[in-house]
């Protein structure tokens, strides 16, 4: 009885308080992230919010944590979340009364090689446009602001103001007492033993002291959350590392130092020291090959009763780091050590966490993942929060969908994935980076082992697709850089091919949906802001959030009355259906939505002519009267019955062909053989990228996300205010266009020097930072760089001149008419009119 009526950590005793029978979330884990999500939601003033934790908050991963604070990310939206969080840590301790040990002594991290420094002006560029304070600063202000270091092999330093480290425990606990201010309720010890969906989307969520019937719930166990998702079904690709830190006794040159030393992350050294009282703490990353995976835990669960337990360290394995680390601060070497603390952190296989909604699983929401969950969860308790009060994440965040992993992220994968992502912690972060661990996964396309050989493989959701060519004589391999590399001159040959001759891309990797049933037509009405279009037809389409901004973008296709072909990127497949499954349910639609990507093997047949190879092919007459553009026939290649679709994202006379995934090869090939005396040849994504930009084509993703409207990405001619169904979104883009557009999409021209724009770069004009690229590429019909950047609207005007920062060096660039190459059908319509022949 004394037992039951105690309350254990922040609580609530089962005697002491009935337990709710109803929720509207109920978020599943007590450690960091889940009480920043259940205090969000309670503050924004979500009723009925409970969290239930098994043992005790913090538990797990959060109560062993190193606590560092960063404002620094290298992705874009990821300086959000870091940024939330450092300003919410702020504040918290005055408005909840909990102390949370927040330290801001700043962090640097140190370039000790030419590439580093490169690295740090490439970051330091995406970084003007956000409020983050960042600066890049010379190793005197280095030694100046960490008096302790030998700064003989340093170079530079970016330096982040503000940073630092907090407390994890007490951090917990503030948003604890925040959460439970605010009116949220706290459970433990409430292990979850059963989720149960019902027939209208609620959950039934069991535990040993009874259920609770809930409108949503979330999985934020930590490395828990596999058996969490186990539960319903789910395979969670979630996997702990052992992560290991070492605090060292009093050192007397800490303690005479007056401030705080800054963070210290040595990236060549592979990691982060920092003070701690009148000593150290450093942590280092390990190399793939001896780092430690939990991996027993990936297979048969997390031992029961695990919870604030640690693993045995193991000082050989991490030497090499802490030879670096005596080198770079020498005052190390006399420091004893008082502790190794070796723990469990929750990887995902890219590092990125899980967050957000499940597709195929309704109201079953994710935050699981986090490789450094103190940072990320003030900010993405924030997202959430905002995403399920309104309906619509409130910025881009795709990388950290739930749903860009699937079925085929097995144990293997997961594993080789985590080795690489942990030994690669502090590796240089590279433009078009690839990574090779685990690769390939069972998603290859029926040619992939054709083209392998002599091509170099991009990773897109699991699928091999080639980036570009090699031909004897070229400098083979992947050799990335931040300037121009191997890639560059076999990349222009591709575009010269698809220009003046005929090429082949495989765009097997799409997402591809079937869409059929009684109300096809009203959903998709609903859905797009297009109309929708006529049988044997096929059209640009873009699904909006309720406040208006670029949800996705889809190719729609009528194939027969009612049935539809949906195609989208493959980045964005699971992404998009899910979104498309949520609306068809909630609003009761009779329709049949069908996953059929790995079905369907889909080649790009692009240039002039691409229409004659084809025709030597199939008994379908491929003319320009008979096979118009943005339609699409049901015809045979080479004997296999397939999808022809004229349109072709290269902006080039094209077809994609849709086919039985079985059938690639033989239409591959057959392509390739035919085309022979025609100069056919394959090409990749990255010429399909420079060709794209040169006709002005958007990409989403890029020009178009939940950042942006359709109007400022310039994509009116896809929008139908006045079409008559009542699209998601119509609402708010009606309201937009009422009020003025603050801001465009403008196509920029300059002159760069074996550097190209990449997207995401900052653009300055009299010294100020106005805008940021959204993508930008080498134009080698024009010999330019070229990009798209969004600036004020009075800077939009032809002409411009304003100025894109590229590795520290700001290149004047120029508001140009777009597009700077004209596409085929346009070509086509002018030549009709000036009353020329069509070919």
């Amino acid at each position: 009885l004394e037992c039951l009526c105690s309350t254990r950590e922040s609580g609530t005793s089962m005697l002491e308080k009935r337990w709710k029978d109803t929720a509207d979330t109920v978020v599943i884990g007590g450690g960091c992230v889940g009480v920043s999500l259940v205090y969000h939601l309670a503050k924004a003033g979500v009723k009925d919010v409970v969290l239930l934790e098994k043992s005790e908050l913090t538990a797990g991963s959060t109560w062993h944590a190193a606590g560092l604070t960063t404002y620094y990310h290298p992705g874009i939206n990821m300086k959000k979340i870091h940024y939330y969080s450092i300003k919410l840590y702020e504040k918290l301790e005055k408005e909840t009364g909990q102390a949370v040990g927040f330290h801001q002594p700043g962090s640097i991290r140190i370039a000790s090689t030419p590439v580093r420094v490169d690295e740090l002006k490439y970051q330091m560029t995406r970084t003007h446009w956000h409020p983050t304070p960042q600066f890049l600063i010379e190793p005197e202000k280095i030694q100046e602001l960490f008096p302790l270091l030998n700064i003989n092999k340093v170079l530079a330093g970016l330096y982040n103001p503000g940073d630092g480290h907090i407390d994890p425990y007490s951090l917990t606990m503030a948003l604890a007492a925040g959460a439970r201010m605010y009116g949220a309720e706290i459970y433990n010890p409430a292990p979850v033993t059963g989720l149960t969906p019902t027939s209208n989307g609620k959950w039934d969520v069991q535990t040993p002291q009874g259920t609770l019937r809930a409108n949503r719930i979330v999985n934020a166990a930590g490395f828990w959350a596999r058996e969490v998702g186990k539960l319903i079904g789910l395979e969670h690709p979630t996997i702990p590392v052992h992560h290991q830190y070492v605090v060292t006794a009093t050192v007397p040159e800490v303690k005479a130092l007056k401030t705080e030393l800054p963070v210290i992350r040595d990236l060549e050294g592979s990691y982060y020291l920092r003070q701690e009282r009148d000593g150290l703490l450093f942590g280092p990353y390990e190399k793939e090959h001896k780092m430690v995976l939990q991996d027993s835990w990936f297979r048969d669960g997390v031992p029961p009763g695990f919870g604030k337990e640690l693993f045995e360290s193991d000082l050989d394995r991490i030497m090499e780091h802490v030879e670096c680390a005596m080198e770079m601060v020498p005052v190390l070497k006399n420091a004893d050590i008082i502790n190794i603390v070796s723990g469990p952190i929750t990887y995902s296989p890219d590092l990125l966490p899980m967050v957000g909604p499940h597709q195929d699983v309704r109201n079953y929401w994710t935050a699981i993942g986090f490789g450094y969950g103190i940072i990320h969860a003030g900010g993405v308790g924030k997202f959430l929060s905002d995403w399920i009060v309104n309906e619509e994440p409130p910025y881009d965040l795709i990388e950290c969908d739930p749903n860009r992993y699937s079925k085929w992220t097995n144990e293997a994968y997961v594993c080789a994935k985590a080795r690489e992502s942990y030994g690669f912690n502090n590796v240089v972060g590279y433009p078009k980076e690839e990574r090779f661990a685990g690769r390939p996964t069972h998603r290859v396309s029926g040619i992939y082992h054709l083209l392998k050989p002599r091509a170099s493989m991009g990773f897109h959701t699991g699928w091999e697709q080639p980036h570009w060519f090699y031909k004897p004589g070229d400098d083979v391999g992947y050799k990335p850089s931040f300037r121009r590399t191997n890639w560059f001159e076999p990349v222009g040959r591709e575009c010269r091919l698809v220009m003046e001759k005929v090429g082949v891309i495989d765009l097997t990797p799409f997402g591809k949906f079937m869409v059929q049933g009684k109300d096809s037509v009203k959903l998709l009405d609903r859905l797009f802001a297009n109309v929708v279009p006529k049988r044997g037809t096929t059209n640009i389409s873009h699904m909006l959030t309720l406040t208006g901004k670029v949800y996705a973008e889809v190719t729609v296709t009528q194939l027969a009355e009612g049935g539809f072909l949906l195609i989208t990127g493959s980045g964005s497949e699971l992404h998009d259906l899910r979104w498309i499954e949520k609306e068809a349910i909630e609003g009761n639609y009779d329709v049949e939505v069908t996953n059929v990507t790995e079905d369907v093997g889909v080649l790009g047949v692009a240039g002039p002519r691409s229409r004659v190879v084809l025709q030597k092919l199939t008994d379908q007459d491929m003319s320009d009267s008979s096979f118009k553009f943005l339609h699409c026939k049901s015809i045979q290649v080479a004997g296999v019955p397939l999808r022809a679709i004229r349109i072709s994202y290269t902006g080039e006379l094209g077809w994609e062909l849709y086919m039985g995934s079985k059938h690639t090869a033989t239409v591959y090939q057959a392509l390739m053989k035919a085309g022979q005396e025609d100069g056919i040849d394959d090409f990749g994504t990255y010429a399909m990228s420079s060709l794209r930009l040169e006709k002005g084509f958007r990409g989403w993703g890029a020009e178009m996300n939940c950042d942006t409207n359709p109007l400022e990405a310039g994509l009116d001619y896809f929008i139908k205010l006045n079409k008559p169904a009542d699209f998601i979104g119509k609402k708010a883009l009606q309201q937009i266009k009422a009020q003025g557009l603050k801001r465009k999409l403008a196509y920029l021209t300059m002159q760069t020097d074996e550097v190209d724009p990449e997207g995401n770069e900052t653009i300055w004009f009299n010294n100020k930072v106005v805008g940021n690229t959204t993508s930008g590429a080498y134009s080698y019909n024009t010999q330019q760089s070229l990009a798209f950047g969004y600036l004020p609207i009075e800077l939009c005007t032809l002409g411009q001149q304003v100025e894109v920062e590229l590795l520290g060096k700001k290149y004047t660039a120029t508001v140009t008419q777009e597009p700077l190459v004209l596409t085929e059908p346009t070509r086509t319509r002018l030549q009709k009119k000036a009353g020329g022949k069509t070919p």
